[in-house]
């Protein structure tokens, strides 16, 4: 007789996902239901993406049930990155624009001091791009990203830089290094500028206890072996650190002083105290 308990293996990816299991980001109220949206295989992980379908009927309120954000994805009405999706499923992540034509709304996915996710609204300036952090730079195998014409050999492999959004971005600038940001055309895809992960410049937490929270760099500190831990200070000169890897560069210094190449959601990446907290509270009340 067979071991049947070696025939209870799963058949596939899993495709379902329980309210209490839903990552706690996306604030979804316990009694709402047994299930959560599962957000489908895509360019940003479960835990660090928002499916298409919360953000239509959740957070813009565009929808009121789940039938209508089909009704209104088939349409072809919502743009993520310039390009139609029509997944309610849709996983999409930090820096990720998301345009409406319809109502000429978009929205960049961004974080807010305490790790929740913000849709802020961009303007017209800022719709055709989007900022990308690079985990891993190499040379392409020729099945991959294919070879250089014009070259033989070793020499015929074409660079190319992998970024946090699961894009393969051929011919990548020498100059971008791994941990560097590349500012990318949506329009076409391509690179148009890059910012270097250094002393000076500002950058945006993504990722730990100080997600969403904007600071300049003011020290990085080396332990081989181990992890590499950055030092930041924001406006308020309050330092702060975290690992390196969740570090997201979003400006660079200037003769004016750090400058963001984004705008910032509101809070502007400052975190209060809870006396400062209560005190913004009581002056509201009043």
């Amino acid at each position: 007789i067979r071991d049947k308990t070696r025939l209870t293996m799963g058949r596939g990816p899993r495709k379902h996902l329980k309210r209490l299991n839903a990552p706690r980001r996306w604030f979804l109220g316990k009694l709402g239901g047994i299930w959560a949206p599962r957000p489908s295989s895509g360019p940003h992980k479960l835990r660090e993406s928002l499916p298409l379908s919360l953000i239509l009927r959740d957070k813009l309120k565009y929808a009121l049930t789940r039938r209508e954000v089909v009704m209104i994805v088939m349409r072809r009405h919502v743009e993520v990155d310039k390009r139609t999706r029509t997944d309610i499923n849709y996983p999409t992540g930090f820096m990720d624009v998301i345009t409406i034509p319809k109502t000429g709304d978009a929205f960049r996915v961004l974080y807010d001091v305490k790790g929740r996710f913000v849709l802020h609204p961009v303007e017209a300036t800022e719709q055709g791009f989007k900022l990308a952090r690079v985990n891993k730079i190499q040379l392409g195998s020729k099945a991959s990203v294919g070879r250089n014409p014009f070259a033989k050999g070793v020499a015929g492999s074409i660079p190319y830089a992998v970024t946090h959004d699961g894009r393969t971005i051929r011919y990548v600038d020498p100059l971008v290094k791994v941990n560097d940001v590349v500012k990318i055309d949506l329009a076409t895809g391509k690179a148009v500028g890059h910012l270097k992960f250094e002393v000076g410049n500002l950058a945006m937490i993504t990722r730990g206890a100080n997600t969403g929270r904007v600071g300049e760099v003011t020290r990085i500190e080396k332990h081989p072996g181990s992890y590499e831990i950055v030092h930041l200070r924001d406006k308020k000169g309050t330092n702060f650190a975290t690992r390196v890897a969740n570090v997201f560069i979003i400006g660079e210094s200037t003769k004016e002083g750090v400058r963001s190449t984004i705008s910032l959601p509101k809070g502007k990446g400052i975190q209060l105290s809870i006396m400062e907290e209560r005190e913004k509270r009581e002056k509201r009340a009043e």
